[in-house]
């Protein structure tokens, strides 16, 4: 199994075209803010002290959740492709068992996920502090690595379960193209979920993506929360964190940290079981 996985992670950096476009959603996020959004948003917070701060923290640990997504799409381009060339009949044949096939696709995307994810937090800090802002503190940090490979394995799991109703590489690319345009908003990236109608919203937070980058926020925009609403009454920093997405709320009641992480978990587990379930009904 470890050598398929090698081979994928492999095949995956040493086509250039689809690292670029397995990261293209992100870098189309961060072109929109730095040219487009940011004044606006930032705007949005008159002259409260680290308006910028927060804001970039805000589209930075967006842009995070986003590329897990994205980047385990890419890596998932090998099965398909492998697929469509009818080498996983070759791997059929072998010893291997189909279970550890299928596991060494799923291993290898998370691994490619994560880095790709890591590589896009880095910047993304570079870009926080090259702008005015602070570096994330060590239990901060800790605390991101665990959620991007929380939300990796989500979205492992969800693109996992997509692939599983393609054979051809057009039918993919499709998926790819339309998922890669709509992520933006179905995490809340593009627009704060707060600027939404009630009913967007509810379909929103069916996304479990929109749970990923809530988590997200909450470690990155701590500080410049603290920041910015320092002596603000807490009613309109509460209200402030609503139309951010950064508390996702149902009702009166607010979506704690620890339901967010169940409801990645939950996704990750029930996407799986699915996709097992109709790929061996088609191998029927």
């Amino acid at each position: 199994m470890i050598p398929i996985v090698g081979r994928n992670i492999k095949i995956f950096f040493r086509d250039k075209a689809n690292v670029f476009f397995s990261l293209l959603a992100v870098l189309i996020i961060i072109g929109l803010y730095v040219f487009f959004l940011g004044k606006n948003l930032t705007s949005g917070l008159g002259d409260s002290p680290g308006a910028q701060y927060v804001m970039d923290s805000w589209i930075m640990s967006g842009v995070i959740s986003v590329s897990g997504v994205t980047t385990t799409m890419g890596a998932f381009a090998v099965m398909i492709d492998d697929r469509a060339n009818k080498i996983l009949k070759d791997f059929t044949v072998s010893p291997i068992r189909s279970s550890k096939l299928a596991a060494a696709y799923i291993l290898s995307s998370v691994v490619v996920g994560f880095i790709m994810s890591l590589v896009t937090f880095v910047l993304a800090e570079a870009y926080i502090f090259l702008n005015g802002g602070e570096l994330l503190a060590p239990l901060a940090i800790l605390k991101m690595l665990g959620l991007i490979l929380l939300t990796v394995l989500t979205s492992s799991a969800m693109v996992y379960f997509l692939t599983s109703f393609f054979n051809s590489q057009n039918a993919f690319a499709t998926a790819s193209t339309i998922l890669g345009t709509i992520i933006g908003f179905l995490a809340g990236v593009y627009v704060p979920i707060g600027q939404f109608s009630d009913n967007v919203q509810t379909i929103i937070k069916l996304f479990p993506m929109t749970y990923s980058a809530s988590l997200m926020r909450q470690v990155m925009m701590e500080e410049p929360l603290k920041i910015s609403f320092e002596g603000a009454p807490v009613e309109a920093l509460d209200a402030f964190k609503l139309m951010m997405g950064h508390t996702i709320r149902f009702g009166e009641s607010a979506v704690t940290p620890f339901i967010s992480i169940l409801i990645l978990i939950g996704t990750a587990l029930l996407l799986y079981g699915m996709s097992i379930l109709n790929i061996s009904r088609k191998a029927k």
